[in-house]
């Protein structure tokens, strides 16, 4: 029972962020991958623009690789020269199925979010 109750607060948080999103942005998130995509600009620091196909799947793992560094599987490795971070794998992923995989990532997405702009998400 306190699974449940942990999957239903998680829930409850990622509904508050992608609201808070979609007023801060004026759209709301559809899924993890337009949250991804959001957190990727902002890391790379260059403000909205126009992304190739494989620019928007760069900005996705340069945000995986930010939020899941919250917990030391990532660090940042260097910065090439067009401002683009690159990421060092520091320790093994866990082996999750496709739902626990999403959970863990809901987790360190709200954390960044909670650091990232020191905002309670409850």
């Amino acid at each position: 029972m306190a699974l449940v109750k942990k999957d239903l607060d998680l829930e409850k948080r990622w509904g508050k962020l992608l609201e808070g999103l979609q007023q801060l942005l004026g759209k709301k998130p559809t899924d993890m991958n337009a949250v991804l995509f959001i957190i990727g600009v902002h890391e790379l620091g260059k403000g909205p623009m126009h992304f190739s196909k494989e620019e928007k799947q760069d900005l996705m793992h340069i945000a995986t690789c930010k939020v899941l560094s919250l917990s030391g599987f990532y660090s940042l490795d260097f910065i090439d020269q067009d401002g683009w971070p690159h990421w060092k794998l520091e320790k093994s992923l866990p082996h999750l199925d496709s739902t626990e995989q999403e959970k863990m990532l809901k987790l360190h997405v709200l954390e960044y979010f909670e650091e990232e702009f020191e905002i309670d998400i409850q």
